[in-house]
């Protein structure tokens, strides 16, 4: 009883946690909201599968012992400068195809990555999600394995329900909100989604150089 008191404890304190960073805006959120308006509700749920397969390999590593070697100034930075390119790229991508985009298009007609590749890319992209899970998340990671299997199992489930919950609401809400918007206002929500993109990538290039010269 003991046992399962603890485990149910993991998962909620490890969905809560999860949530709070969900609910941060990111380059994964802004590409879920610019994704949902051309595709519908089901976008959120598999660029969230996405994400889930590559936290779920992460997770692994972690518990391999690859946290030690990641948190090194040389590393990081390295790759808060990839993720920088990446993200740029990708808001230029949105940026130039908001154009020619409407509301009534098919799915099968936007060039564009497939959302379940998105969740892994955005979420590599982003310098501050490695960050979190070789600190914070490392150190949660190994508290639950001190429970065996079960343990990690239910942090693992917490950690992704939050994420799934949130993604899964926004993604339906943008969705809805294509039958109350014009094609001119999607336009500039495009456009404003791929800004934000770009200027993370600015951002998180700035952080690298900073975290290179530092190392």
């Amino acid at each position: 009883m003991e046992l399962v008191l603890i485990l149910l404890g993991i998962f909620s304190s490890s969905f809560l946690v999860a949530l709070s960073g969900a609910l941060m805006p990111g380059p994964l959120l802004t590409y879920t909201v610019a994704e949902a308006a051309r595709r519908g509700f089901w976008v959120g749920p598999v660029i969230i599968l996405g994400h889930g397969v590559l936290e779920l390999g992460l997770l692994i590593l972690l518990l391999l012992g690859i946290g030690a070697i990641i948190n090194q100034p040389l590393i990081m930075g390295v790759i808060a400068l990839a993720g920088a390119c990446i993200l740029f790229w990708l808001g230029y991508e949105l940026f130039t195809s908001a154009r020619h985009a409407r509301l009534s298009f098919d799915a099968e007609d936007v060039k564009t990555l497939s959302p379940f590749w998105a969740g892994i890319i955005m979420s590599l992209s982003n310098p501050y999600w490695l960050i979190w899970w070789v600190t914070l998340g490392l150190g949660y990671v190994l508290f639950a394995s001190q429970y065996g299997l079960w343990g990690v199992v239910f942090f693992y489930i917490g950690h992704i329900l939050a994420d799934l919950g949130w993604y899964s609401l926004v993604s339906l809400a943008v969705a809805q909100g294509k039958k109350f918007i014009s094609d001119r206002v999607y336009h500039g929500f495009m456009v404003v989604c791929a800004l934000f993109l770009m200027i993370f990538g600015c951002y998180f290039g700035y952080q690298g150089v900073k975290t290179l010269v530092g190392a």
